[in-house]
């Protein structure tokens, strides 16, 4: 892949200059709660099998792509929700309910809590808070009109012990840390789903209900596992229903989901677009899907990710499907297809949102991300449609918090309190993510509320 040229990083540079001086002095002490305290790296999580990755995809690459964050309390058990301010502007709240609308649903790479990130976030009288780790991007977080995380690990059962890599057990603080900083949901099917069983599943799912969170990809019932979560949106009057799908094509221990297993849904094309037409005859506008699959520290999509997606794309019933397990970022595309044959976006891989992941361990990509912004248009007339996926950088501060920030802010010159990278690593992870994502799509500026805060309809238990 070429790198960016010359002329194309001047540009860019200006951009951030003007969006360093919007920031103003909020922007310059960028959420400087956490001390830095220098601990070993962390390992990669869990492996997927695979090991050659393939090259990118023929179908056209997007103009578009984008990113997120969260909070968690001293408590053992998840609170009730408290979300991030969300106040609509006054022209979105005062549209009338014969004009367009359009809002945001954005998400980000995997929130993958490895020991030294539990270390960090615990408190010195127990208990754990991971807001001040993921509050660098809360603007993000808060501002879109739905955000769904993309959550890698299950919670440690009650009476059982917190772990990292390579089973992990997250504080259920994790949980209410991503209610509090603004995120909506969250997909559930990774490779590590079931690190600690059943057990965990039940526990991940109950604690994500008393936040107020939607979850989809793992399941405590048949009849939750046949289900996507939905979200209701209302905007101009009307009401918009976005469907919410997620799967892995792995599990550590196995090849894969088998098709009986309702602990955690399996990558399969055909069954996810039936449950993506199901969901749409139901009265579902959008329908939104999570992968987890690919090959970990590979900068490209594999065999097995593009013909699962080329398989949805040809469903005709998935909007958008973001990726996730690589842990780095891989490009944007919109493949041929879609609904009404107008094209399905596809991010291939959102690579890491909070984790331990950097040069020490792995690779440098290990520590940057995407967040993904999708624009969806709905007209006064006629289906909505997902227009735009847009793409943003962020990265992660393992050398000092391991707090994650927008690597634009940092590339225009802010600089948090506490923050442990110097201006050659920032360079360095910017210059990456750029060739790995290219010059279109990248956005600069966070999503604003266009209306009410989103509400989750529970899956059937």
């Amino acid at each position: 892949m070429s790198a960016v040229s010359r002329r194309e990083r001047g540009r860019r540079r200006r951009l951030r200059r003007e969006r360093a001086l919007a920031l103003g002095a909020a922007g310059a002490a960028l959420a400087s709660v956490v001390l830095g305290v220098r601990v070993d790296a962390g390992t990669g999580a869990g492996t997927g099998g695979r090991t050659t990755a393939h090259p990118a995809p023929t179908p056209q690459r997007s103009a578009t792509p984008g990113l997120r964050e969260d909070r968690a309390s001293g408590a053992t058990t998840a609170a009730p929700r408290a979300h991030a301010s969300r106040a609509p502007s006054a022209a979105a709240a005062a549209a009338p309910s014969s004009d367009d609308v359009s809002f945001t649903i954005l998400s980000a790479g995997d929130v993958l809590p490895h020991a030294n990130v539990n270390r960090v976030a615990a408190l010195p009288g127990g208990g754990y808070d991971f807001v001040p780790l993921m509050a660098g991007v809360r603007e993000w977080t808060a501002g879109a009109d739905l955000a769904l995380c993309s959550l890698e690990v299950p919670l440690a059962p009650p009476g059982q012990e917190v772990t990292g890599y390579p089973v992990f057990g997250a504080p259920a603080e994790l949980v209410t840390a991503l209610a509090e900083l603004g995120w909506d949901g969250c997909a559930t099917a990774t490779n590590h789903a079931l690190d600690r069983g059943t057990a965990g599943v039940t526990h991940t799912l109950d604690m994500l209900d008393a936040a107020g969170l939607g979850h989809v990809g793992t399941a405590r019932s048949a009849a939750e596992a046949a289900a996507p979560q939905l979200y209701r949106l209302e905007r101009g009057g009307r009401t918009i229903v976005v469907a919410h799908l997620s799967a892995t094509a792995v599990v550590n221990g196995r090849a894969g989901p088998s098709a009986t297993d309702r602990s955690v849904t399996g990558a399969d094309p055909a069954a996810l677009t039936e449950q993506a037409r199901t969901a749409r005859e139901a009265g579902a506008d959008v329908v939104v899907a999570n992968l987890h699959w690919g090959v970990e520290y590979a900068h490209s999509p594999d065999a097995e990710q593009l013909r699962i997606a080329t398989a949805l794309a040809q469903g005709g019933q998935v909007d958008v499907v973001l990726g996730s397990h690589p842990h780095v970022p891989q490009p944007i595309d919109r493949l041929p297809g879609g609904p009404r044959g107008e094209g399905m976006w596809v991010a291939w891989s959102m690579g890491n949102f909070l984790s331990n992941q950097d040069e020490e361990c792995c690779t440098m990509e290990t520590a940057t991300g995407v967040m993904t912004t999708a624009t969806v248009q709905v007209p006064a007339r006629g289906p909505a449609a997902v227009t735009a996926l847009e793409w943003t950088p962020v990265t992660v501060d393992v050398a000092e918090s391991r707090r994650v920030h927008a690597l634009n802010d940092l590339a225009a010159g802010v600089r948090p309190d506490g923050l442990g990278l110097d201006a050659a690593t920032i360079a360095a992870r910017d210059a990456r993510v750029s060739e790995v994502m290219g010059t279109e799509g990248e956005r600069l500026q966070a999503p604003r509320p266009t209306g009410p805060e989103p509400t989750v309809l529970p899956r059937p238990r």
